[in-house]
């Protein structure tokens, strides 16, 4: 079995989809892309595929090591998403081939269903008793929210306390049986997430996400250090050795993403090494249908998995949703917040490749927003 193309389709609302296929018949799909730069990736894409065409689908890790270590520059956003789509594809491709789930080539199933959480609230989270309450009557039993939109470098007090108050809104809504987890998004300065840890610590947040940048992983021990509550970061850590040092620092939760972090075959390592930390696994997945499969595949085969993040419904979805490109959407339906284990071969999912050659470039690449502060300085999204 060879290679014999690799195409590429930007669909909305934001997402860059990979098609592989050989010359038995069999394709597989990924998700590679990075919000705001999937033009770029999608040049990444191709030119990987010079290296791919007239290859033999089943040799993984082989192109894996070839793709991220043939050229002399490396790492980076851009080619680790490109790999991370391509490996998604492969395995998919593998699995069909051999008429089972991925989750079965990584050792098989160690739980029956996932738990996952949905989104409330927005970039600039409002109205959150009521959309908490919404995904209570949904059956979820976690949701997760930003902590605020622009912050101070150093927070006023009015700021805090706007935090702490939208915490303990989703805390009562949802009561102590159920999850709340709070994404700080980069936006705190490190003082700053010294200031609010302490006073979240009595709600009992799942984790608060990315306290700081990716870039202060050096001072990331001292916000671990000032509360109990868990640390969760990883979406923009791409690699085993990017992840190193979080997990150096006393992180609880590891969040690498399906389409950046090098695709299954990477983040199934980064899982392993977390494990040797006593660090759970939460993959990032504000994405499509096939990053979400892509995450569903390892979550079932981790032993130290926690959560699944997932975007059905989420703000960023604006001109199509997750299930519009599926064949059948009830691979991905709630079970009193659970999903169960997917049973198809490959990612278990199968893409509607009429819904999506339709929609290819049909919409204007997306673009993060562009914040500023009240004096007109940049500020973090």
């Amino acid at each position: 079995m060879k290679i014999t193309r690799v195409e590429t389709f930007a669909v909305p609302p934001r997402w860059l989809f990979c098609r592989i296929e050989t010359d038995d018949g069999v394709v597989g799909w990924g998700e590679p892309v990075v919000e705001g730069r999937a033009a770029t990736v999608r040049t990444a894409v191709h030119e990987l595929a010079e290296y791919l065409v007239g290859q033999d689908p089943m040799r993984i890790e082989d192109h894996w090591q070839v793709m991220t270590k043939g050229t002399f520059y490396r790492g980076g956003p851009i080619l680790s998403s490109a790999v991370a789509g391509i490996d998604q594809a492969l395995w998919d491709i593998a699995g069909k081939t051999l008429g089972v789930p991925v989750h079965v080539l990584l050792g098989g199933p160690v739980r029956d269903r996932v738990r996952a959480y949905s989104w409330v609230g927005g970039d600039e989270p409002g109205e959150i008793a009521e959309a908490v309450q919404a995904q209570v009557e949904a059956g979820f039993t976690a949701v997760k929210m930003n902590a605020g939109g622009r912050t101070g470098k150093v927070a006023t007090a009015a700021e805090v306390h706007a935090v702490v108050e939208r915490a303990r809104t989703a805390r009562e809504v949802l009561g102590p049986d159920r999850d709340f987890a709070i994404d700080f998004h980069g936006r705190f300065t490190t003082p700053n997430a010294r200031r609010v840890l302490p006073e979240l610590a009595p709600l009992h947040p799942l984790f608060v996400e990315e306290p700081v940048l990716p870039e202060y992983a050096h001072r990331l021990h001292e916000v671990v250090g000032a509360s109990s509550v868990p640390i969760a970061t990883g979406e923009r850590l791409f690699s085993r050795t990017d992840a190193l040092p979080a997990l150096q620092a006393g992180i609880a939760v590891l969040q690498p993403d399906l389409s950046h972090a090098g695709g299954i075959s990477e983040v199934r390592r980064m899982a392993s090494l977390a494990e040797t930390f006593d660090v759970l696994l939460a993959p990032h997945c504000p994405l499509g249908p096939i990053s979400l499969a892509s995450s569903l595949q390892v979550a079932f085969s981790t032993p130290n998995f926690l959560i699944q993040e997932q975007s059905i419904g989420i703000h960023y979805n604006a001109g199509a949703e997750v299930l519009d490109y599926l064949v059948d959407p009830a691979v991905f339906r709630f079970d009193q917040g659970h999903i169960n284990r997917p049973l198809g071969p490959g990612l278990g999912i199968e893409v509607d490749e009429q819904a999506v050659r339709r929609a290819n470039d049909s919409a204007p690449d997306w673009r993060g927003p562009l914040w500023r502060h009240a004096d007109g300085s940049f500020a973090e999204w």
